[in-house]
């Protein structure tokens, strides 16, 4: 049986790898900053919470990353650990690079410290390309990141790049493009948009208040994603891969989906907030994922529709 430690199993991401491998028959190890405080709500809504093996690591403290590693010896490592929200980087940006960047690092040092043969995942983002305008960004394309959790993100792509190259190990960054679920929280602007619209269509009076809502992404399916993630660990050679549906749309047809599904004009229900507008945006973002489709033999199920549909049922049952 393969053990795996997952670095952030409390997380949309963490909770459903950790449901795909114990599927697979993996020895799943969760870990968390203090697994015994944490109360990981999403393992809970999975029905998975008594499978997973809860230990404490904070990715911060180098000894307690390579006293986990020690313990534990996984034979794969998934980072989906450190800040995840663009918005909140831009009001801690120095905790932001701390858990993105310095997390990442201590993992690979203890890793090649530790001379275990395990393979290393980590969790990028199509943040650090910045705003490509109309071009499909693929692994070529050039960082340039518009936000402090885009910079940390680039930072730890190419922490990965050099200890891949520099020691050999067996370590992959998957660079994802936006994927959304039931189990994201509502600081995320695509649950906001599904927890306040079912709301108003069981009668609450408010308005949905939101920024820029003509951004525009390439919106994915989580439970899609942590595959992909898992299928980069299975190949002989390391290599980094953008992972997306390759459909971008605006944040406008989002709305009108999700206002769709709950059977309601969404123009009526929508206030904008300046306030809530980003020192600096991505106007739009393109994926190119040829790669994973050709290397991986993956590819994206869910569309953006889907997505809609699956959050607002899943909401309207909760």
């Amino acid at each position: 049986m393969k053990k795996v430690l997952i670095c952030g199993v409390s997380g949309q991401d963490g909770a459903y790898l950790a449901k795909l491998l114990l599927d697979k028959g993996y020895e799943v190890y969760g870990g968390s900053r203090d697994a015994q405080m944490s109360s990981f709500t999403n393992l809970k809504r999975l029905n998975i919470d008594k499978r997973v093996k809860l230990v404490s690591i904070s990715i911060n403290d180098f000894r307690s990353v390579l006293q986990t590693i020690l313990r534990v010896r996984p034979d794969e490592l998934y980072n989906l650990a450190g800040q995840s929200s663009v918005s909140l980087s831009f009001e801690q940006p120095v905790e932001t690079l701390d858990s993105i960047s310095v997390g990442t690092l201590n993992l690979l040092e203890a890793i090649r410290f530790s001379e275990l043969p395990i393979r290393f995942y980590n969790a990028g983002s199509s943040e650090c390309f910045g705003d490509t305008g109309k071009l499909m960004a693929d692994e070529y394309t050039p960082f340039r990141p518009r936000s402090p959790y885009g910079v940390a993100k680039a930072a730890a792509f190419w922490q990965v790049a050099n200890y891949r190259e520099a020691y050999q190990l067996h370590a992959s960054t998957g660079i994802l493009f936006n994927h959304e679920s039931p189990l994201r929280p509502e600081r995320f602007v695509t649950q906001k948009i599904v927890s306040t619209a079912c709301r108003i269509a069981n009668g609450s009076v408010e308005k949905l208040i939101l920024g820029n809502i003509d951004i525009a992404r390439d919106w994915g399916w989580a439970p899609d994603y942590v595959e992909a993630m898992w299928l980069m660990l299975q190949q002989d050679i390391a290599d980094d891969y953008v992972i997306a549906t390759g459909q971008t749309h605006t944040l406008r047809d989002f709305i009108r989906s999700v206002f769709e599904a709950v059977q309601l004009n969404w123009e009526g229900h929508v206030q904008i907030d300046n306030s809530l507008f980003r020192p600096t945006d991505i106007a739009e973002g393109h994926a190119d994922p040829r790669k994973a489709f050709q290397k991986l033999n993956w590819k994206s199920v869910y569309t953006m529709k889907d997505i809609a549909d699956s959050m607002v049922r899943e909401c309207n049952m909760s």
